[in-house]
């Protein structure tokens, strides 16, 4: 009886050393059977008596990496994938700023030459309250062009969103009229609907009443990646925030405004629907030492690290590329500077950042004091 079992026993254990003897005389016949094929071609080259059989040769087809600028595909890094890409969409203008004509001061501001060595982009800064500017007539003497100026924004907490009035808006508007600047203003975005952009835009033009720009009112819509509660915008479709884009420039355009959209690199090519929006000006924000956005854009925020007389602290540098104060907004052409001292800008532009290191290029994002005012709401007034 106990013979019986060991014998049941056992049977399953020779099952599987059969199929293992099996599979493996399997794999040795058909390694035995692929090198028989080989030896077999190899023969058939080699064979002066071979009739009416060519041989088969393989000729390598060039490939074409459509790796250039304004080729065909959009390299990134991603902290998953490694290096991930895009494709050029056909119908959204690409860049008519090549990196090359780029100049860097010895201050460490950018200049852009055209063709013929004159200055085609103006230099320009954007504040809101967290910069405080002592002296408006110092920063116009230290080059600065024009000052696109935040008007108010939306708080990014979770479960908030609250909108808030820039409470230095007015003043800094008077005074940097006063000193001769171009201005220009924006609004820091949060919204999670089209609804919510149309009340933005309300304030905005509550806010500019009164007020003669020289330059567009810029929608800047950020997503937030360092509150570690998550923020408000966490998840927002594409169709949505490209309808919030639509919506806050439409409507501040009725108000007889010019409008742009600021953005980020990563964002612009991950969120937007970029075709339902390739007639508004961008102004594109990527730090660095020369924009490797593929699409076109009108102003360039290169810089969150500046130094301006007359303003504490760092401030926001910018080229923009079109005269908006001038009917049209031409393109800028501006008498050639003197460029001695001064050298080429290294154009080899730093790798993409994934989206949860460090902020890559935006610049509110970087600013803890939104929060601040998301809780303490009388900070703004």
């Amino acid at each position: 009886m106990r013979f019986k079992y060991v014998i049941a026993a056992a049977l399953p254990a020779i099952a599987m050393l059969g199929a293992i003897g099996g599979l493996a005389l399997t794999v040795h016949n058909r390694n035995n059977t692929i090198a028989a094929l080989r030896r077999s071609m190899i023969e058939q080259d080699m064979d002066p008596d071979r009739i009416n059989v060519e041989p088969i040769h393989y000729d390598p087809v060039p490939v074409d990496h459509f790796y250039e600028r304004a080729g065909h595909k959009i390299l990134l890094s991603d902290n998953q994938f490694g290096q991930i890409w895009l494709p050029v969409l056909g119908d959204v203008p690409l860049s008519e700023h090549p990196l090359e004509k780029l100049k860097q001061l010895p201050n460490g501001r950018m200049i852009s030459l055209d063709d013929a060595g004159n200055l085609n982009a103006m230099t320009g800064i954007d504040i809101s309250a967290h910069n405080t500017v002592s002296d408006w007539a110092a920063v116009k003497a230290d080059g600065v062009d024009f000052v696109m100026l935040r008007v108010g924004y939306r708080g990014y907490g979770v479960g908030t969103g609250k909108m808030y009035k820039d409470d230095r808006f007015k003043q800094y508007y008077r005074e940097a009229k006063d000193a001769g600047l171009l201005v220009g203003a924006y609004f820091f975005s949060q919204a999670i609907t089209e609804e919510e952009a149309v009340e933005e835009a309300i304030l905005t033009a509550e806010m500019l009443e009164g007020c003669e720009l020289d330059f567009p009112v810029a929608y800047d819509w950020e997503m937030i990646f360092h509150d570690k509660d998550g923020a408000r915008t966490d998840n927002v479709p594409v169709d949505t925030l490209t309808d919030c884009v639509l919506a806050f420039c439409q409507n501040v355009e009725s108000f007889g405004y010019q409008t742009m959209v600021y953005q980020n690199k990563r964002t612009a090519l991950f969120k937007y629907d970029l075709p339902r929006m390739k007639d508004i000006p961008f102004w594109l924000a990527e730090y660095g030492d020369g924009p490797t956005y593929v699409y076109n854009y009108d102003m360039w925020q290169y810089s969150c690290g500046g130094t301006v007389a007359g303003i504490d602290g760092n401030v926001d540098m910018n080229l923009c590329f079109r005269d908006y104060s001038k009917e049209g907004a031409p393109a800028v052409s501006l008498p050639a500077p003197d460029l001695s001292g001064v050298t080429d800008a290294v154009l080899e532009s730093e790798p993409d950042m994934p989206e949860d290191a460090a902020p890559e290029d935006d610049t509110e994002m970087q600013d803890d004091t939104e929060q601040q005012n998301e809780q303490e709401p009388e900070a703004e007034g």
